[in-house]
């Protein structure tokens, strides 16, 4: 078990709320990394998307601001409409064009998490029908991180593991009520770590 793991990052688009309740749900409320979540959504969305996942979740779930520092078990959700990205341990929020047609971007977060904490990332890639985050979560295994996708068989849209899966050899493959317990134990090794 690597004993330095420092970030969690989560894409996942058609099916994705479900998803992060059943993931956030099965969190230890002393999980000590932060988890930055991207989620499609429309640019005309409703809010109260992190209400709604704070019923789920006992870690407190928020939408960071421009600069604001990225700080250990938290839940970070991307805001709709803007890049999210990560610079010398704080947040960047970005208007540049979409990619693959989202902003947020899955792979936008994955690329500069990668850049960013190199082995010490952890990329979850959950259920989508497209295939955003394949690129992404390529580049976090590149770089020695820690790769977790959702069962394609089992996920509610199967096309955005199965594009993750065609680009990179995943360490875990697992159906979304196992993803929880499976990042507890990862994490457990690091928490004192962590915070020293």
């Amino acid at each position: 078990m690597k004993p330095d793991l420092e970030i969690v990052v989560i894409g996942t688009s058609t099916g994705g709320l479900k998803a992060l309740q059943t993931l956030l749900s099965g969190l230890t409320a002393d999980f000590p990394l932060p988890l930055v979540v991207v989620q499609h959504r429309g640019s005309n969305s409703e809010n109260g998307l992190c209400e709604f996942l704070s019923r789920s979740s006992s870690l407190p779930v928020t939408e960071p601001e421009d600069k604001e520092p990225v700080m250990p078990g938290r839940v970070y959700l991307a805001p709709r409409d803007y890049h999210l990205l990560i610079e010398n341990g704080s947040f960047a929020l970005s208007v540049d064009h979409a990619v693959a047609y989202a902003r947020p971007s899955i792979d936008v977060l994955f690329e500069c998490a990668a850049d960013e904490y190199g082995d010490k990332a952890i990329g979850v890639i959950l259920t989508g029908a497209n295939h955003d985050g394949a690129h992404g979560l390529a580049k976090i295994s590149s770089k020695g991180g820690v790769t977790l996708v959702e069962n394609p068989e089992t996920a509610a849209s199967y096309e955005m593991p199965r594009a993750a899966l065609a680009h990179t050899k995943a360490d875990w493959i697992l159906p979304i009520e196992e993803i929880a317990p499976c990042l507890n134990k990862l994490v457990h090794a690091v928490a004192a770590h962590y915070g020293s």
